[in-house]
């Protein structure tokens, strides 16, 4: 017999209750910030035909049995964006989810398989606005908690202040010593020749099959992303075009792409974009996801079909993804992300 999951032990519970009470009241709290805006919050459906198109982002799949006893494969979705958008094609023109997520082969202190996930999308309005949204959000969330500053390992951030803004560019020059723009083609895509002898350079290891994504992953997380969000949040807009695979191309530099990502403390909380809508580009950059997802894993995803011929009707918008379980962490002071959640997924499940 199976030992049971700990979390509900009375002695435990009672160490994490505080948490809990506080990722409520924060949840309460970013509810009524979108009323007061017009959002409506939408319930998007779990079971998808496709969990999304990132490479390196691996899905919980499920059979689907038909009333003649047929099968098909559905996924667990993992972020109900491809469901929103499909809602602002409908109409909608303000939306946000609070919603479960799912993600296979991630656990760790910032990591859990099923999470909770804050979307958001303004239909017709700008990249600017979503990165306004993000510092308000961060502002309501703590008074909420009643946090005055966000901790994490050795870094501290006050998130009531409004956010540096960084591009990705400058981040590399700054924290990496190169401009990463001088190892993009003019077309957007990476040159690894020119990225590899940077990271080589700085000590990292690099193995035979890397490409310039991998080289780029490798350099941001080790000594990039420790940088940002300390004393204040910071905002890392502009990212290279190909490491932005929804995202529009920013007019004046299609090198770079409308996307911005949130940091506190080192820890990435939002993930931002001024969205892609136009299909034919949308499905060349998923079918190139697809063909790294099977050079690497040696696995495909399908694509959304009825997505990709939604975009014939959505507006231009912009949507933001947040990691509500981590927001809460750096509210309440929490370790793990174990201790926000609710029921946390067993760490072993029943043996088959």
């Amino acid at each position: 017999m199976n030992e049971p999951s700990p979390w509900w032990s009375p002695h435990i519970h009672a160490d994490r209750r505080g948490f809990l009470r506080q990722r409520a009241a924060i949840a309460a709290a970013l509810r009524g910030w979108f009323a007061a805006r017009d959002f409506i919050e939408a319930d998007t459906a779990v079971l998808q035909v496709s969990p999304g198109n990132e490479a390196h982002i691996s899905a919980f799949s499920a059979e689907l049995l038909g009333p003649d006893g047929e099968t098909s494969r559905l996924f667990l979705h993992a972020s109900p964006e491809f469901a929103c958008k499909k809602l602002l094609a409908a109409g909608e023109t303000r939306l946000f989810t609070l919603g479960h997520v799912f993600r296979n082969g991630e656990r760790g202190p910032l990591h859990h398989p099923e999470f909770t996930m804050l979307e958001w999308y303004r239909a017709g309005e700008s990249y600017e606005t979503a990165m306004a949204d993000c510092a308000a959000l961060l502002a309501a969330a703590a008074e909420a908690a009643d946090c005055a500053e966000f901790h994490w390992k050795s870094s501290v951030c006050d998130p009531r202040l409004q956010p540096r803004r960084l591009s990705v560019d400058d981040a590399f020059r700054q924290f990496a010593g190169f401009s990463i723009g001088e190892t993009l083609w003019p077309s957007g895509e990476g040159n690894k020749d020119l990225l590899a002898p940077h990271a080589s350079r700085m000590g990292l290891r690099l193995a035979h099959d890397d490409t310039w994504s991998d080289l780029f992953s490798k350099i941001l997380s080790a000594f990039v992303e420790p940088n940002l969000g300390c004393g204040r949040p910071t905002l890392l807009v502009d990212y290279p075009a190909c490491e932005a695979a929804l995202a529009r191309r920013k007019p004046d530099d299609p090198r770079f792409a409308e996307r911005f990502e949130l940091y506190a403390c080192g820890v990435e909380l939002a993930n931002g974009f001024g969205e892609l809508t136009d299909a034919n580009e949308q499905r060349r950059r998923f079918r190139a996801e697809e063909d790294e997802r099977a050079r690497v894993y040696a696995t495909r995803y399908p694509l959304d079909e009825d997505f990709l011929a939604a975009l014939a009707f959505m507006p231009e918008a912009t949507g933001v993804a947040l990691g509500f379980d981590r927001l809460v962490m750096l509210c309440a002071g929490a370790q793990r992300i174990d201790q926000v959640v609710w029921t946390p997924v067993a760490a072993q499940g029943a043996a088959p």
